[in-house]
């Protein structure tokens, strides 16, 4: 298929080069006129302006917008909702507020164009392995998108198939679902990154409490000098609390210096708050991802060694390691 990307950002050029990898063709615009002319060098075809994209593409047109949340995304769908026909498509793949959504999409109706909502996570490594998507839209026109999503998501890989599982649609287990209408997807995507904050949280603290029985506070006969590097690595390897997440843990404690990089100031990107603001309206309890977003405030005026592996984890080692394969 022949789409535009717009926003080449970490993740946006790491899915127009998968896309480009499975044989799709990509129309990339981005402010970094840099960022296009790479792009191009691997195959896309570059573009200067929205206006311009909407003319090298075909109807239906397909606009895929990875963008920061906010006004970098709502601004960018408007002008494209100016540009677009009847028929054309517009996905926003970052991580926007799903109310935000149901709105745009409400406008985008207006003229006939589809909006589709895709909660994408990934991260820079979604190249080779795959994202993970959650989608909101009508049925038709994410159908019509599938060959998109399917080269984007990971693929069965060696996950054994779930037990007594119902396997008549085997999206999920590919890696992508159709989650509802529009604003369904950034939803569960959201809930993601509030669960992601708490599972975050639980590593960082549990390493800061093995790093503090060194302490000179405690009794002689109760210090141990434990091996942060060493218990991230065993714990990577058959036990009950191995995740993606540890395995950015392990990076982390097993290059030590590169923790000192970082302040423990640990930033938060809305959506553990956008969690918490649904647990309300719904009266869900949510006691560990609330406490898990009030420390990520602690911790801008107060650092802790579990603060600093927090912040690495969160956004550094991305642009400082590769994810072993």
């Amino acid at each position: 298929m022949r789409l535009a990307m717009i926003g080449l950002g970490r993740m946006g050029g790491n899915i127009a080069r998968r896309l480009m990898l499975g044989n799709h063709e990509i129309v990339a615009f981005d402010r970094d006129d840099g960022a296009v002319a790479e792009l191009v060098s691997e195959g896309a075809t570059g573009a200067d302006s929205l206006e311009d994209v909407v003319a090298r593409l075909n109807t239906p047109r397909i606009f895929w917008v990875m963008l920061p949340a906010g006004g970098p995304t709502q601004d960018t769908v408007d002008r494209l909702i100016e540009l677009a026909a009847p028929g054309d498509i517009i996905i926003d793949g970052g991580n926007s507020f799903y109310k935000d959504d149901i709105t745009r999409a409400a406008a985008a109706r207006e003229k006939q164009i589809h909006y589709v909502d895709v909660g994408t996570s990934g991260g820079v490594w979604g190249l080779d392995r795959g994202y993970c998507m959650m989608i909101g839209g009508d049925k038709e026109t994410v159908d019509l998108l599938d060959p998109i999503f399917d080269t984007l998501a990971p693929g069965y890989g060696t996950i054994p198939r779930t037990p007594g599982r119902d396997i008549t649609d085997d999206r999920a287990e590919r890696g992508y679902i159709h989650a509802g209408p529009n604003g369904a997807g950034h939803f569960v995507k959201m809930v993601h990154n509030g669960i992601e904050y708490g599972l975050m949280q639980a590593y960082a603290e549990g390493f800061d409490i093995l790093k503090g029985k060194a302490s000179e506070k405690l009794p002689a006969e109760e210090r141990y000098d434990i091996n942060l590097p060493d218990v991230a690595e065993v714990w990577r390897r058959g036990s009950v609390i191995s995740s993606w997440l540890l395995d950015l843990c392990a990076i982390g404690l097993a290059r030590d210096s590169m923790l000192e990089q970082f302040t423990g100031r640990v930033a938060d990107s809305g959506e553990g708050r956008w969690t918490i603001d649904a647990a309300m309206e719904e009266a869900v309890p949510a006691h560990v991802l609330t406490a898990a977003l009030f420390a990520r405030y602690r911790s801008r005026v107060d650092t802790t060694f579990g603060d600093k592996l927090l912040s690495a984890m969160r956004f550094g080692f991305g642009g400082h390691v590769e994810m072993p394969q």
